[in-house]
């Protein structure tokens, strides 16, 4: 064959196996159409029309966001964007049922197919379904979604520390069935009467007939042990009526000696649920699940499979470098893993739902999850506010946005427990973190509405209990069956007479390297038998709108290790750290990967990239210049494009002689990587996609480059200068007498008071403002009018101190004390010390005000 026909006969298989959806003889098919999306940030009229014309739109694939590329800036777009999906529908789909799921899309989505609208959600952490069989025809169809991430006072979260970043940024799927079919996530799977000597399963399955008339189905279902052997069945008839759905309930026979799931052993079991009609197979679905059980004790703390289990863990965000919250299934199992190899065995998932694959990947590896939804609150305005940057409390001031809060907030709890209900590492549902920030008077209706979603959730899953995270502050703490403790709420709440364990300890900013600690804060080193266990805050870097606070990882924003990471490490696996890199002559670069091959073209899978410095003898070097990585041959991209340059200069850094990135391609084929850097001898790596469609040089549409600006949203930072940052911070104090904790000093209250002891000679009182600020305005209030004398100062790392005000001691007018602060210096910690005096030091309230540095 000549050479110009076997590149027309290659060409010819690329472009057939583009934009179609293969059918097999099947009785459920999940299809993967992560491939070959238009897009275009922005709001179009008639975008949706099958005549619409996209060829000036971005091919892109998913997962996707509008923000790519993403680099921890302060600062996303907020507005429209449309995608536009071309796919095929085969003959043989003409007597099934399709529906369309999306695994997650930030935040308000239209859905259209060939024109038509198919429904609509809101709520961006959560997935959704919609039946499309109506609306599609067989040969080219147009799916469209129109998504937007505009702030909206009626939807959760209002708030939070974290980017709100919009797009489809999870996986979408053509599912295509019979008409009698187990509904999407129809399944719930539990284990009653379970002991390390036997247990049943029971399954609840919901059946949809689709069909015209009323028949009887049988639903049969197989137990499956970890090696794959059937281990028992249960079968059951019913006749399902016409257009409607049965839900079966069915027990197995008693199952002796279950292999129980556990982070050391993590066995996973099968239902297969089986719908026949006769002899005919219609549907068969598979539900992973795990024999075990858990009790949360407020003596013993908790108790896995009838054992004292102490978990140690950290907070997790989704987002990663480049890509935003566009993240592959694999990057999140990375992430998981990289929390297990440290000695780690508990993940709390900040501060939303999660992936479906990330709870796939704590039920594989051994951890232990706690699930949170995402009634989320932070320090600030705490009031209404237009934009994401201004900061509103966490539950509506406005009486008429407040039924449409409460009901976003409940939908995505209820989408999330169906979602995720079947995974034995889940051991709590999680209704919120912090949600004490709210303004305007509505911390009673706050209150109020956590019983309200504690009862719901008791309601949709009676086998697990119900978590309230971040109860440190709004007497919120023992509404639900668990308390989770933020920060002091560590040392405040000691043996609280309810299950309890500390969500977030320690927060340490720091940029890689960082120093060799665990970073402690408040959370006291003795386990105690009565608390469950511990998270520190947190795993890894993360996008925020508060600037430096998203370097509290033990992990870099690129997925590398801090030397608070081997820390852990060290003192849970007993690994010791790696030689610390020093500075040197470099000569040369090495690029290495995690895997020599990427499963699939579906964007699912990547590959985990680290160049390294290194001089004539190969050893690390703690030197940083530019290095840049090419794709010189082959599929692929970077977020970035075909190349991305590592710069201290940049948001895309170089740091301690390493850079790193995730590599992902949507076509099969050999890629070569080149890294490069001025002087230094390069190096080359090659990495196989397999999978199809295959990708030809020179015929293959190239991805297009995608130059990193940081993003400068047109409405900046409200000035926050009339609000009192202080109020409910985490505190601190030299000493406390009983009862008169340093908590009570900002918790507008001029009643209470923070007192030191006695005898004490350090006096001093202390707060988190939990962000970096320019601080204007100190006020403070004395039980007398002799405030004695004292200093102010403030920190950015609790370590280094600088002033703000000296006051000597004086007898005033009133109780009062304000400082006005005329300097630019910046810090997260301000601390009022007492100095000449033998008395107790005490402050009924302190009121600071600033505004935020990003």
């Amino acid at each position: 064959m000549k050479k110009t026909t076997l590149q027309l006969f290659i060409l010819v298989l690329v472009l057939s196996s583009q934009n179609k959806v293969f059918s097999q003889t099947k009785t459920r098919e999940k299809i993967n159409i992560n491939r070959e999306w238009k897009f275009k940030l922005g709001d179009y009229t008639g975008a949706e029309s099958t005549a619409y014309s996209d060829k000036d739109w971005n091919n892109i694939n998913l997962p996707h966001n509008f923000s790519i590329p993403y680099f921890q800036s302060a600062q996303w777009y907020t507005g429209y964007g449309w995608y536009r999906k071309y796919f095929e529908v085969p003959l043989a789909w003409k007597s099934k049922r399709v529906n369309i799921e999306f695994e997650g899309a930030f935040r308000d989505a239209q859905i259209f197919v060939n024109g038509k609208l198919v429904g609509t959600h809101q709520g961006g952490y959560t997935g959704f379904t919609f039946d499309i069989t109506d609306l599609i025809k067989t040969g080219s169809n147009v799916l469209a979604v129109r998504l937007n991430n505009n702030y909206n006072p009626r939807l959760a979260p209002r708030n939070g520390d974290h980017n709100f970043t919009g797009g489809i940024y999870r996986d979408v799927y053509l599912v295509v069935t019979n008409p009698v079919f187990v509904t999407w996530y129809g399944t719930c799977v539990t284990t009653p009467n379970l002991s390390k000597e036997s247990g049943t399963v029971n399954i609840k399955t919901e059946v949809r007939n689709e069909n015209t008339v009323s028949k009887s189905y049988n639903l049969k279902t197989d137990i499956v042990d970890p090696s794959g052997k059937i281990v028992t069945s249960v079968v059951t008839s019913q006749t399902i009526a016409p257009k409607s759905t049965f839900d079966f309930n069915q027990t197995t026979p008693v199952i002796q000696n279950p292999k129980l799931w556990h982070p050391e052993h993590p066995f996973m079991y099968k239902a297969i649920s089986t719908i026949f009609d006769g002899k005919t197979v219609l549907d068969k679905f598979e539900t992973p699940f795990g024999f075990r059980w858990v009790e949360w004790t407020a003596d013993k703390g908790f108790l896995l499979n009838g054992e004292h289990y102490y978990f140690k863990g950290a907070n997790a965000h989704q987002d990663h470098a480049g890509w935003a919250s566009a993240v592959t299934n694999a990057a999140l199992k990375r992430d998981i893993q990289m929390i297990k190899d440290c000695g780690m065995d508990f993940i709390r998932g900040s501060h939303y739902p999660h992936d479906p694959s990330y709870s796939d990947a704590c039920d594989s590896l051994g951890v232990l999850l706690w699930e949170e939804n995402d009634f989320w609150g932070s320090g600030g305005n705490q009031r209404e506010t237009d934009n994401w940057y201004s900061g509103a409390g966490a539950y509506p001031m406005n009486k008429e946005d407040q039924p449409f809060f409460d009901a976003s907030v409940k939908s995505d709890l209820k989408e999330m427990i169906r979602i995720h209900r079947n995974h034995p590492s889940i051991i709590v549902w999680s209704m919120c973190n912090e949600p004490f920030f709210t303004g305007g008077g509505t911390i009673e209706r706050v209150r109020s509405f956590l019983k309200e979603l504690t009862q719901l959730t008791h309601e949709l899953d009676p086998s697990r209990v119900v978590g309230i995270g971040g109860c440190q502050r709004g007497d919120i703490d023992k509404i639900g069956d668990v308390a989770g403790y933020n920060g002091d709420g560590a040392r405040l709440f000691m043996n609280p007479s309810i299950p309890n364990v500390v969500t977030e300890y320690g927060s340490t900013i720091a940029k890689r390297p960082g120093k060799y600690i665990p970073g402690w804060g408040d959370l006291q080193k003795e386990k105690y038998p009565w608390r469950s266990g511990e998270a520190i805050w947190c795993a890894f870097d993360y996008g925020t709108r508060a600037g430096d606070f998203g370097l509290m990882g033990m992990v870099d924003y690129f997925r590398m290790p801090k030397n608070q990471w081997y820390w852990y490490r060290n003192e849970y696996k007993h690994i010791a750290p790696p030689e610390a890199a020093v500075e040197g002559t470099p000569t040369r670069l090495k690029l290495e990967s995690d895997k020599k091959n990427i499963a699939g073209t579906n964007g699912t899978d990547d590959a985990f990239l680290i160049v390294s410095v290194l001089d004539k003898e190969g050893k690390q070097l703690s030197n940083s210049p530019d290095v840049t990585l090419q794709i010189v041959s082959g599929p692929g991209e970077f977020p970035t494009g075909r190349s991305i340059t590592f710069s201290n200069a940049s948001d895309i850094y170089i740091r301690d002689g390493k850079a790193s990135i995730e590599f992902r391609s949507y076509f099969g084929g050999r890629t070569v990587i080149k890294a490069t850097s001025v002087g230094l001898q390069s190096d080359l790596i090659t990495i196989e996609t397999k999978g199809l469609p295959r990708y030809v040089e020179g015929v293959s549409p190239k991805v297009a480059d995608r130059p990193y600006v940081r993003y400068t949203a047109p409405k900046l930072i409200t000035d926050n200068t009339a609000v009192n940052i202080a109020f409910q911070k985490p505190t601190r104090a030299g000493s406390e007498a009983d009862g008169k904790t340093a908590n009570r000093a900002n918790d507008k209250d001029a009643q209470t008071f923070w007192l030191s002891s006695l005898n004490e000679t350090e006096k001093w009182w202390q707060i988190d403002l939990e962000n970096i600020y320019t601080v204007s305005e100190v006020r403070i209030l004395f039980p007398t009018t002799e405030s004695g004398s004292y200093k102010i100062e403030l920190s950015k790392d609790d370590q280094k101190w600088e002033s703000l005000a000296v006051q000597s001691d004086s007898k005033g007018e009133d109780r009062n004390r304000k400082h006005n602060i005329t300097s630019k210096t910046a810090g997260r910690f301000l601390r009022i010390t007492f100095t000449g005096t033998e008395k107790p030091a005490s402050i009924n309230e302190v009121e600071v005000y600033g505004k935020p540095v990003n």
